[in-house]
């Protein structure tokens, strides 16, 4: 089946003040949902360059050339995962703000040789980091800067300039890259027919227009993706927890994907694989269903509790509350714990301030 798991990138050689008008999304469902629901559905004719049709790559290879860590050479893999809050299309309903497109989420999934267990570590969007020199979407350089948030590396250079700021933070060669918008996530849901969650407490969230009592629901598209964007009943209010919310939301979709029967549904499976497909843009080692579903097969075992989540350790800037700082101690144990393929040790998130809100435990698989 094509480049299969074997495929990778190369190289060649709150405290929380005013959200502002911005209203972002997260989209976290990509390299769960769009990898798992392409397993066996490539089919032929038609149908196989439909699917094809739908791609779209990112050829990041031709865009950072050599100068880039190492491949682990392992059997492990790690994937950037990205959720773009670009405002352009159908994404205009989410609210409008004069800047480019920039990265809302951001996960580092690491896949452990012998493909049976995962750790993710999301990265905040506000954190500030030394951004490295990129050549920018029309061609144009553009320098680099110290303590930028981390979200500006794909507004100023797309894609690879994101993959180039988290490979010189972490040492990490990403072998792969997704990225899904708005649309496409709310689809990607609707589709699988509804996540199902259970809630500890109340949520009623003006910004992100979602109330829920506590208890059971299945959430369609527009109330996951609300979901996702909560931050503001819940906690403290900071992008922090609404990252905690991400999390369990993610583990209860991965069960869901996996309960859901799709592979005795031809219809179903060729529904989601037609939305999986239109939702994502993959590195262009991705950009085929045939490479896709190898890929996917590498993750079907895949389990919510085979996959370990923790935010990269930050503490709260104490010129802007607004913006985290990673503790550098702790983030140097997340990345060499991975560097190593050795799950990442529970010291290193024990003094952050992402593992310190009162999200956690507001939301569980259903």
């Amino acid at each position: 089946m094509g480049d299969g798991i074997s495929s990778r990138i190369r190289g060649r050689g709150t405290r929380r003040g005013k959200p502002g008008g911005r209203r972002r999304a997260t989209v976290i469902a990509a390299w769960s949902a769009a990898a798992l629901v392409l397993v066996g559905g490539s089919g032929a004719g038609y149908v196989y360059f439909k699917l094809n049709g739908n791609l779209k790559g990112v050829d990041i290879n031709a865009q950072l050339g050599g100068d880039r860590p190492a491949d682990s050479g392992d059997g492990s893999q790690n994937i950037l995962v990205l959720g773009s809050d670009s405002r352009s299309g159908a994404n205009a309903e989410y609210g409008t703000d004069g800047g480019g497109a920039r990265s809302d989420t951001a996960m580092v999934v690491h896949i452990y040789k012998g493909h049976k267990k995962a750790s993710v570590v999301s990265v905040p969007r506000d954190t500030l980091v030394d951004r490295p020199a990129c050549t920018g979407s029309d061609g144009t350089a553009e320098a680099g800067r110290r303590l930028a948030m981390f979200n500006t590396a794909y507004e100023v250079g797309g894609p690879a300039c994101a993959v180039k700021t988290v490979e010189q933070m972490s040492g990490l060669r990403m072998d792969h890259y997704i990225e899904v918008d708005f649309t496409g996530f709310k689809k990607l849901i609707d589709t699988l027919g509804g996540v199902k969650i259970t809630t500890t407490q109340a949520i009623d969230d003006p910004k992100s227009h979602l109330t829920l009592a506590p208890g059971t629901h299945t959430l369609d598209g527009e109330q996951s993706l609300g979901l996702v964007r909560t931050r503001h009943s819940v906690g403290d209010g900071s992008d922090l927890g609404r990252i905690q919310l991400q999390q369990s939301f993610i583990k209860a979709l991965i069960e869901q994907v996996k309960s859901v029967g799709v592979f005795s549904n031809p219809k179903k499976l060729y529904d989601l694989a037609d939305t999986a497909t239109r939702a994502i843009t993959p590195d262009s080692q991705l950009d085929t269903v045939n490479k896709l579903v190898g890929f996917a097969g590498g993750l079907k075992d895949l389990g919510a509790r085979d996959v370990h989540m923790v935010t990269l350790p930050v503490r709260y800037d104490p010129q802007d509350p607004n913006r985290v700082l990673p503790l550098p101690a702790a983030t140097r144990q997340v990345w060499t714990a991975l560097k190593q393929d050795k799950p990442i040790p529970a010291s290193a998130t024990r003094d952050s301030a992402g593992d310190k809100g009162s999200a956690h435990g507001v939301v569980s698989a259903g």
